[in-house]
């Protein structure tokens, strides 16, 4: 249902390693329970929801829900907590089909949360991993007349924020700018606590086809408190989808997604105490813990690179001789032989990676560092994995001379394109003796 992606005029940025390279930039998403608590916080009209992880916890949940409306049917809306899109139409490992579900009975809650909790959802935003479902949200179900889009994010070709608004909510942004891209509205904002001006509110008003009156004046306060929220939780993305119309003409958030901006951890703690490392790649997890920019991929070429571009070439021609990179790793110019050390654990934890490629052109960095958290990291973790390197620049001669004199089976490569074509090799005869079982070892013994 939600956008991954923001829009950048008619670009997509839709690459991870694109993120790192534009700034070593993450981003903190939390779960929608988590996001719809700070939406009510700011005054935002939401659906009454509780969130549970037993199934117990999830029937309990629905019977008060019944209870209040005096034993009348209470329809409720269960839904996953993954940090993906696509819930719905997503299946669980045990092959339960859907993340969202409504609930109209009693013992229905407890059923379906037995088939969600425990369970990975894959969606189209997951991979073929899924992520795991360790809680449920359960929300009123309200009656809408319609449905619209509505989102605050920061934006590259305007400079700063702007507001995206649309008639058309409930399904997928990017399906709408696609196929009817008039159907969606760009407002501009100047960074400031004031926001959007009164005829900014009014031009976005009309546009979602709000007429002056009660609905619209709720949907401008709406938008002024969503504004609100996003400067003071540092937010990089406050979207909603849907915006929805009762028929009495009332204004909710049905559904939210909120991202915040990795470098503002240190004025909104609260918020990011809130993490799911579970919804995480966990290497990606244990390289931050260490002030690694690393972003997992699917091959099985681990890579270890100073540099976010030189990181990039070195993807790029580990594809060129037909391989495929496990990782994007830059350890940065200012990388200690205990954070190469690290690095390595992390490379080496990998059960994808067959080999590993380090690529280091010394400047800041220097080579005889990374030779020392090689070496540190073969005795302290035992690799088990063959390591080509190629080193250039400052230091390279002291470096070469503790890798040799380290009695460890490292492949030393001056040229990077001979360095790439080694890795790929080596990586594919392990692939193979794998698959084969033929016990060919890498061990690289003192």
């Amino acid at each position: 249902m939600f956008t991954r992606l923001a829009l950048h005029g008619n670009k997509r940025m839709t690459s991870g390693v694109l993120r790192t390279l534009n700034g070593q930039r993450r981003l903190l998403n939390v779960h929608e329970h988590i996001a719809m608590g700070l939406l009510k916080e700011y005054g935002i009209p939401v659906p009454k929801g509780a969130v549970a992880s037993t199934p117990e916890e999830a029937e309990r949940i629905f019977v008060v829900a019944h209870e209040e409306q005096g034993g009348k049917a209470a329809d409720v809306v269960m839904k996953a907590q993954v940090l993906a899109g696509g819930r719905g139409l997503g299946t669980f490992t045990n092959g339960f089909h859907g993340g969202v579900h409504t609930i109209t009975r009693k013992g229905q809650a407890f059923e379906i949360a037995s088939k969600m909790l425990g369970q990975r959802l894959i969606t189209k935003q997951t991979g073929s991993e899924g992520k795991q479902c360790n809680k449920v949200y359960l929300m009123q179900r309200l009656y809408m007349r319609r449905e619209c889009y509505l989102s605050i994010m920061l934006d590259r070709s305007s400079n700063g924020p702007v507001i995206i608004a649309s008639p058309r909510g409930g399904t997928s942004i990017e399906d709408v700018a696609a196929a009817t891209p008039e159907a969606i509205l760009k407002v501009p904002v100047a960074l400031s606590p004031e926001g959007p001006s009164e005829a900014q509110l009014n031009q976005i008003a009309e546009f979602c086809q709000f007429h002056p009156g009660k609905t619209a004046d709720q949907y401008k306060n709406c938008i002024k408190n969503l504004w609100k929220m996003f400067i003071s939780t540092d937010a990089s993305l406050v979207e909603v989808n849907p915006l929805a119309e009762t028929p009495d003409g009332d204004i909710f958030v049905c559904d939210a997604k909120v991202n915040f901006d990795d470098n503002a951890f240190f004025r909104q703690k609260d918020i990011f105490a809130k993490r799911d490392f579970t919804q995480e790649d966990a290497r990606e997890v244990e390289a931050s813990k260490w002030d690694l920019n690393y972003i997992g991929l699917d091959g099985n070429i681990g890579c270890m690179v100073n540099g976010a571009g030189l990181a990039m070439a070195t993807m790029d021609i580990i594809k060129l001789h037909g391989g495929a990179p496990a990782n994007f790793l830059d350890v940065g110019g200012g990388a200690s032989a205990e954070q190469v050390t690290h690095a390595f654990e992390i490379l080496n934890s990998d059960s994808r990676v067959q080999a590993i490629l380090v690529n280091i052109f010394g400047g800041i960095m220097r080579c005889d560092i990374i030779a020392q958290g090689v070496i540190a990291a073969a005795q302290k973790i035992g690799l088990k994995k063959p390591v080509v390197l190629r080193l250039q620049g400052t230091n390279v001669k002291e470096a070469r001379a503790f890798i040799e004199s380290s009695g460890y089976k490292i492949i030393t490569v001056d040229d990077l394109d001979k360095a790439a074509e080694t890795v790929v090799k080596v990586a594919e005869i392990k692939r193979q003796a794998e698959t084969l079982s033929l016990g060919v070892s890498f061990e690289l013994p003192l």
